[in-house]
Formats: structure tokens, C-alpha cells, sequence
């Protein structure tokens, strides 16, 4: 059995995305978040109930993001270039944090199936509960919807509170019957749960082929239909309209989709936006306003923020 190593990037909390998607391209077998922000504003419990953060033991600032490496690798060039990446993170407009890089040893050998004992159901609303592929799960109570999902290169298990914030808004939002295109879906978590809502035909697109295999594989998983996973560039080359536009990726990224939305989103459309810090929120905000859109609700969960907009000038009828 091979060994494995452990590399540690210690940074800020709005950079962690970002960064779990560095140690991923560098090849990660699996990536673990230790995040200050996860335990700001209260969070919640894995049976749906909110707790008081001071109750647990956890981290007061910044966040640590470990990757990890099989024994064939290198952990001194990881260093080295993962260093170089993570100086990088102002000029995208996020904070670096630390910035330190550290390698180590684990003694679990065979870290690939270890890992996967860390994870357990996750109640993240009233009727949604995420349960890990390999889990025998059944339903607690009267309209729970279970979404089983493999986190497979970490695209997006739920747990980060900007999934938490979307699915909830999905939850309030879904009525039944809608169309909805869902923007970086990563796991296709969001997709799923839509459908399970009521949602009548889900697009997800992602840029990555690799998220998009991801979010087939995750689908496959659960007994629905109607849900159409293809590699897209924002919404580059989408011509449906929808009734729900949902995007849980990073402000850097939405600012460029936002201009996309009003040829997309029908006259009573609402358009869903996480992955928020929340000090990119006015900027945000100023995009919406600059196409057409404005701000409808905003919901807010540690440092991070979810908004809900529609065209400024609906259509009365």
C-alpha cells in the first residue's frame, strides 16, 4: 500500500473554492475544509436544527484547505507551484490569507476509501437531505427528499454554505412545473434538487468535463428524469428560457454571467445567485442593476451571501 501526503494551504475564507480547485488540478485524491466562516451567524446541525458555533470546538479566522496526494508525487514541486498559485489569489480579487504551503506524511495508507467514513447524511433543509452513494439511508419523515450524491473530486457535497443558502432558496422558490437552468453545476446538486422539488426540466452546465461526468454519474445515482447536464461556458450557446436561473459559483465568475440572464430569464423569472463573500456583494449588485436586473432578497449564512433578483421591469401580465 502506497503512502500519502497531506498539503496544507492555509488561507482566507473567500479564497477556499479557489483554492480546493488548485490542489485538484495539481491532482488531490481528496480535499477536507477546516473554515472559520462555516461557524459565523450560527450553522446547522446534520438533523436540520441550528446550534450555537461557540459549542464546538473550531477555528476563529481564515481557512485551512488540505489536498490529498498519493506516495507517487512530489511534494516538494507541489509545494512549489501550489506557493506560486496561491500568490496569485489577489489579482482574481481574493484575499490570500496566510498563504503558507505545507507537506506531511499520513499514516492512513490507503487514504482513497478512509475518507469516506467522515461523511454522514446531511439535513440541509426541512425536505432535503444529502446521503453519500455508499450509505444505506432511508427517509425520517413525510416528504423528505433524499439526494444521494458521490463526492467523487469534492465539485460540491452541500455542506459549504453557499449550497446550503441555494438549496434553501430552491426549497422556498419551486413551486412545480418551472424550467431552470442551473450554471456551474459541479455535483449537480442543485439540479437534482430542483427536480425533486417540482422543478418539470432542469439544464446544467458546467465548464469543466470533468464536473460534467461528475454530475451524470450523480444523477444516476437518484430516479429522476428531465435533468440535461452539458459543457457550457456560462450561458454561451443556451437559447432556453427559464423560469429559475441558478449560479452558486464565485463573484468573479457571476459578474461576466449576470449581462446573460435577461435574454434567458422569462418575464417573472427569478434569478438565484451564491457563492457570494460578503464583501463582493455590492458589486453584484451593481451588475444586476446595470442589466435590467434588480435585487429581490438577500439571505446571509457566516460571511456568505445568497440574492435573489428579477427583471426591474416585469411584465404585468
Amino acid at each position: 500500500m502506497s503512502q500519502w501526503f497531506e498539503i496544507a494551504i492555509e488561507t482566507s475564507s473567500e479564497a477556499v473554492d479557489a483554492v480546493a480547485n488548485f490542489l485538484m488540478e495539481e491532482g488531490a485524491g481528496g480535499i477536507q475544509i477546516d473554515d472559520a466562516a462555516d461557524f459565523q451567524g450560527g450553522a446547522v446541525s446534520q438533523s436540520g436544527v441550528l446550534f450555537d458555533p461557540d459549542s464546538v470546538p473550531h477555528r476563529r479566522a481564515g481557512a485551512k484547505v488540505s489536498g490529498y496526494f498519493a506516495g507517487d508525487a512530489h511534494p516538494a514541486e507541489l509545494v512549489a507551484t501550489l506557493k506560486a498559485r496561491v500568490a496569485q489569489l489577489p489579482a482574481f480579487g481574493l484575499a490570500m490569507g496566510a498563504g503558507t504551503v505545507t507537506a506531511a506524511p499520513i499514516a492512513q495508507a490507503d487514504w482513497a476509501n478512509e475518507w469516506k467514513k467522515y461523511y454522514r447524511p446531511l439535513r440541509i433543509t426541512r425536505y432535503l437531505t444529502i446521503v453519500p452513494a455508499w450509505l444505506d439511508y432511508q427517509p425520517q419523515q413525510a416528504g423528505e427528499q433524499v439526494m444521494r450524491l458521490d463526492p467523487d473530486m469534492a465539485f460540491g457535497t452541500g455542506s459549504h454554505p453557499t449550497t446550503a443558502l441555494m438549496l434553501r432558496l430552491l426549497e422556498e422558490l419551486v413551486r412545480g412545473g418551472e424550467t431552470m437552468i442551473d450554471v456551474g453545476t459541479g455535483s449537480g446538486v442543485l439540479a437534482l434538487a430542483a427536480r425533486l422539488m417540482g422543478a418539470a426540466q432542469v439544464l446544467a452546465t458546467d465548464v469543466d468535463e470533468g464536473a460534467v461526468q461528475n454530475a451524470k454519474a450523480n444523477l444516476a445515482l437518484n430516479a429522476v428524469d428531465q435533468i440535461t447536464v452539458v459543457e457550457s461556458d456560462l450561458l454561451n450557446g443556451i437559447d432556453l428560457k427559464a423560469d429559475l436561473i441558478a449560479a452558486n459559483i464565485l463573484a468573479n465568475v457571476l459578474l461576466p454571467l449576470i449581462p446573460q440572464v435577461p435574454a434567458r430569464l422569462k418575464p417573472h423569472g427569478r434569478l438565484l445567485l451564491s457563492g457570494i463573500y460578503l464583501d463582493k456583494v455590492a458589486a453584484v449588485k451593481q451588475a444586476l442593476s446595470a442589466s435590467g436586473l434588480k435585487c429581490l432578497a438577500q439571505y446571509q449564512l457566516g460571511d456568505w451571501v445568497a440574492l435573489v433578483a428579477g427583471h426591474e421591469q416585469e411584465d404585468p401580465s
